[in-house]
């Protein structure tokens, strides 16, 4: 059964969620301040967070940001009603999964939960396989429709990060840090040069399409 864990300091909401992700077969644990959230998370495992921004003390960019140096693979989810796009961008940046906007609907919370649990169970594969795209993790290949099309190690791990996590949007910034030496002097436009490059070669690509997230970003749209 999935652990997921409610950030929230907004006690009637935080126990709505929680009974409603045990109604549809989850275990759900609640905190309402992140340093609960933390004691938690050390004394056993967890699949998901959800997490609100605005809370006492420590808020949910700075837990997030704790968080993905506990662990880069956790999902986080922002419930906020901080809709603004500075906000937005930041919490991306931090390394969040996904941010939707107060109030919510709890079934359409629990297609979310679904989608991002999938997502991290996708990560872990060995080969992956979008539409006529077949992508080899131990031998770094990538075939279109059976043919073997040639890839560098770099376009072949910015595509692997995307293909494993479909609607999630990735930063510049978040993908120069993770594939490009601390010390580059390439800039954040050199990740716009290599989306030119891989877009290209995927050409004859089905299932699914890198899309251009304006002001931020790429993410993978399935199709």
């Amino acid at each position: 059964m999935f652990q997921i864990l409610i950030v929230e300091d907004d006690r009637a909401l935080n126990n709505s969620i929680r009974e409603h992700l045990i109604l549809n077969g989850y275990s759900a644990v609640s905190a309402y301040e992140a340093d609960t959230a933390f004691s938690v998370l050390h004394r056993q495992p967890i699949d998901l967070i959800l997490s609100d921004i605005m809370m006492p003390e420590i808020d949910g960019i700075e837990f997030a940001s704790r968080v993905r140096n506990l662990s880069s693979t956790i999902p986080i989810l922002f419930l906020t009603a901080r809709d603004d796009f500075e906000t937005k961008k930041l919490s991306y940046q931090t390394g969040i999964d996904e941010y939707l906007v107060k109030p919510i609907d709890l079934d359409e919370l629990v297609l979310h939960i679904q989608a991002l649990l999938r997502r991290s169970q996708m990560a872990s594969q060995r080969e992956i396989s979008v539409g006529n795209v077949h992508l080899n993790v131990d031998e770094t290949t990538l075939q279109i429709d059976g043919e073997d099309v040639p890839i560098t190690f770099r376009e072949f791990s910015l595509l692997r990060k995307f293909l494993t996590n479909p609607g999630k949007t990735f930063t510049r910034a978040q993908l120069m840090d993770e594939f490009w030496s601390i010390d580059t002097d390439s800039s954040p436009r050199t990740v716009d040069v290599y989306m030119t490059k891989l877009r290209n070669k995927l050409a004859k690509a089905e299932g699914f399409s890198i899309a251009t997230v304006y002001g931020l970003g790429y993410k993978a749209v399935l199709k």
